[in-house]
């Protein structure tokens, strides 16, 4: 684990208001947040939405298997923990490779070992991730839909690495009548987009992907069957829980997407 660089998870766990990161993690938060003021805001309405997706998932569509993509740290309430707020048998698997995330979830799988694995994997490593014995066990009934979360996490992606095919190949091997949920970062400045964009690649060594456009991030939705809103939108918008939600005031980014239904 190499603390001497910022990681996006920790990053985004400071962001949070967590306390898994470190001063580096903590200076780089400072400098992105110079360059976009309104990122800590951004991060609190995205994980506002993961909450409230999951639990729309579980409660409306009955929706008992989850598949998180990039999970990142552990921040409670966790998707199991909100999912099995609705129904204590429902199951989660979590992918990421950020060693910290997975130490972590290691002992978020002491808590739970039965209904809750974590899988270190790559997420554009699909054939690693459906032949592990955690997903194959969570696609053991081909009836039950499963509900894939992309959540913050395809801007992690660059284009050459075709972000979209990856949804594509997930959605094609999950039961029919599963779901997505997808958000990433969007703007159509582009001189915000490049200014962040290059930020990220220089502190990650070139590992990250790129904040996109509006009608870049519309690809992910082609073709599937977008629920309680006609199109993406800002995710603070999407089926808020009160007047009182929290909600992204500025549009300078924003993280913008949905939740869908494969057909």
């Amino acid at each position: 684990m190499d603390v001497s660089r910022p990681s996006v998870a920790r990053m985004y766990d400071h962001l949070l208001g967590g306390t898994d990161n470190y001063q580096v993690d903590r200076e780089a938060c400072d400098e992105l947040l110079r360059i976009a003021p309104s990122t800590r805001e951004l991060a609190l309405v995205n994980r506002a939405f993961l909450i409230r997706a999951v639990r729309y998932l579980a409660r409306e569509q009955g929706v008992r298997r989850f598949l998180d993509h990039g999970s990142g740290l552990p921040t409670r309430p966790n998707v199991h923990q909100v999912a099995q707020d609705i129904d204590p048998a429902s199951e989660v698997v979590y992918i990421d490779n950020d060693p910290v995330v997975l130490v972590h979830g290691e002992i978020m799988l002491a808590e739970d070992p039965t209904t809750t694995a974590v899988l270190n994997a790559d997420m554009r490593d699909t054939t690693k991730i459906f032949e592990s014995s955690a997903v194959r066990r969570l696609l053991r009934d081909e009836q039950q839909p499963v509900g894939a979360l992309f959540v913050s996490v395809l801007h992690c992606i660059p284009d050459d690495d075709d972000p979209w095919g990856l949804v594509r190949k997930v959605a094609q091997q999950l039961p029919p009548g599963s779901y997505l949920v997808i958000s990433q970062l969007a703007s159509d400045d582009p001189e915000l987009r490049h200014s962040i964009t290059d930020f990220m690649q220089e502190i990650t060594h070139n590992s990250w992907g790129q904040v996109r456009s509006i009608s870049e991030v519309n690809r992910f939705f082609e073709g599937l069957d977008l629920l309680e809103a006609p199109e993406p939108v800002e995710v603070s918008r999407w089926l808020p829980d009160s007047d009182l939600a929290p909600r992204q005031r500025s549009e300078e980014w924003i993280e913008y997407g949905g939740v869908a239904r494969i057909g």
